[in-house]
């Protein structure tokens, strides 16, 4: 599924000749691309969707959509990590959670070349 979801600007950039922007959606960062909010400032909150800030929101609405979302688990769905959620469907555990590292081999002693004796 894809949300619209609001975020925090964070701070405002130029990248490739578009204002770009980092916005902070309930503790996940994102760049997004600020080309149709061309006047919204570090600090204000929008609508997000597919990267693009849609629409200005004000700081209540924002973080009451976000609380809700997280209570039920559309910002883990929205940002989570794909094949996490896709081993969670099919009812596999996530294979890399708290892996331990593997172990390395000891590296191979390697012994000079012993010449034959001839009787």
């Amino acid at each position: 599924m894809c949300l619209a979801v609001p975020g925090r600007v964070l701070d405002i950039g130029e990248k490739d000749g578009t204002r770009m922007a980092t916005v902070d959606f309930g503790g996940v960062q994102k760049e997004v691309c600020l080309e149709y909010l061309p006047d919204l400032q570090v600090g204000e909150y929008a609508i997000v969707h597919v990267g693009f800030a849609l629409q200005r929101l004000d700081e209540e609405s924002a973080k009451q959509t976000l609380e809700l979302f997280a209570q039920l688990g559309m910002l883990q769905e929205e940002f989570g990590d794909p094949w996490e959620q896709a081993a969670a469907a099919g009812g596999e555990p996530w294979p890399f959670a708290d892996e331990p590292e593997p172990e390395t081999a000891p590296e191979p002693v390697l012994a000079a070349p012993q010449e034959e004796v001839q009787p």
